[in-house]
């Protein structure tokens, strides 16, 4: 396990480690990289003190595996990360009595941010998806780092004019919502940066 991680609550052999982390770095990507997942797990360590996490070691695997394969433009990247956790937990952790269709579920459900309502989805879910999306709520600069690194990932794949017209539709639907958080642990958090960091966004993508 990388040192500069925070500790988990199950052990992965070096060798899941290795194909893990090598995952991430196809393609190179500006943000879906392995930086994403220790942010990511940042979010999962303050929710593991307090709230708690019922399945804590299947959220873990769901965090570190939620984007393990991304393509920018594709629409099954979940669907196969999902997949590549599935294989990894055959192949590395056979007995570590992991609920490999909890971790799948949650892996698939990061396909639908925006759209799930808290209705949808019980309380441990909705801190997993939220801690995905915890960035939308950290200080400016963070925020405006990840705007420009997920542009980068679309260059080359979608027009220019079309992916800042998506990006903004999408952004402006996140923004139009009651609740962007699903969970109270962030909406009492990060609701009120995520909103002027999200208005500040929609007004320069022209």
């Amino acid at each position: 396990m990388p040192a500069d991680l925070p500790a988990l609550p199950i052990d992965l052999p070096p060798e899941q480690w290795q194909a893990l982390q090598a995952a991430y770095a196809q393609p190179p990507r500006a943000y879906h990289n392995f930086e994403h997942v220790r942010e990511v797990l940042r979010h999962y360590g303050e929710v593991a003190a307090g709230p708690g996490w019922r399945q804590p070691a299947e959220v873990a695997l769901a965090v570190l595996y939620h984007d393990a394969i991304y393509e920018a433009g594709r629409r099954d990247n979940e669907a196969r990360s999902a997949q590549l956790a599935a294989e990894h937990i055959a192949r590395y952790l056979p007995h570590a009595g992991i609920d490999v269709a909890r971790v799948r579920e949650l892996i698939e459900l990061t396909a639908r941010h925006g759209q799930i309502g808290r209705d949808q989805v019980d309380e441990e879910t909705a801190l997993f998806l939220d801690g995905d999306m915890a960035i939308l709520g950290a200080e400016p600069a963070a925020f405006d780092a990840y705007d420009r690194g997920i542009a980068s990932e679309y260059r080359g794949h979608v027009p220019g004019p079309l992916f800042r017209l998506n990006r903004r539709r999408f952004l402006k639907a996140l923004l139009k919502r009651e609740r962007i958080y699903l969970s109270e642990h962030y909406h009492a958090r990060y609701d009120a940066a995520a909103r002027n960091n999200l208005r500040r966004a929609v007004t320069t993508k022209r």
